[in-house]
């Protein structure tokens, strides 16, 4: 939705800001923030809404929206930068994300702060399989996953910026 890209999007540029990303890189993260999930446009409602937990086959096609968001705007020349970011979306810092299985530094610096970022942000509002968590207990699990799932260095500022000025999820 586009309240979700805009959260995301407002709490990836205060934690690029707090990193200290030059101009040209805080517009490349707040377009790959902004696009980050245009791919489920292409998922069926009836697998983005289902209040169940997803077969093997449904998660298949869910981990298919990053290459379908990068599909969608690689036409756009503007955008080339960032369709990358939009692949890089759900890759892992272990290398256990998808689609690429890149890992550490392989996967642009913009899409480790939208994966947190959007995580966060998951994990603090209703879905239909699930009800929201606490912001601390959010937070908590983003700290847990510290070096596994995501960028250590990346979970420390989004953790500070997140206690600095709570946004509502």
């Amino acid at each position: 939705t586009s309240s979700h890209a805009r959260w995301i999007t407002d709490t990836a540029l205060r934690v690029g800001e707090e990193l200290g990303l030059d101009g040209d890189t805080l517009k490349r993260l707040e377009l790959g923030a902004l696009f980050h999930d245009i791919g489920k446009i292409g998922i069926p409602n009836s697998v983005l809404l289902k209040p169940g937990p997803l077969t093997e086959e449904e998660r298949g096609l869910i981990e298919t929206h990053p290459e379908l968001g990068a599909k969608i705007i690689g036409p756009i020349e503007q955008l080339q930068d960032v369709c990358v970011i939009v692949r890089a979306c759900h890759e892992r810092w272990d290398g256990q994300g998808y689609p690429d299985k890149k890992s550490g530094e392989e996967i642009p610096l913009e899409a480790r702060i939208i994966f947190a970022c959007d995580a966060f942000h998951a994990m603090t509002t209703d879905r239909p399989y699930r009800r929201a968590l606490s912001a601390d207990e959010a937070r908590r699990r983003l700290e847990e996953a510290a070096g596994s799932q995501f960028d250590p260095q990346v979970v420390e500022v989004c953790l500070r910026v997140l206690e600095a000025e709570p946004a509502s999820a």
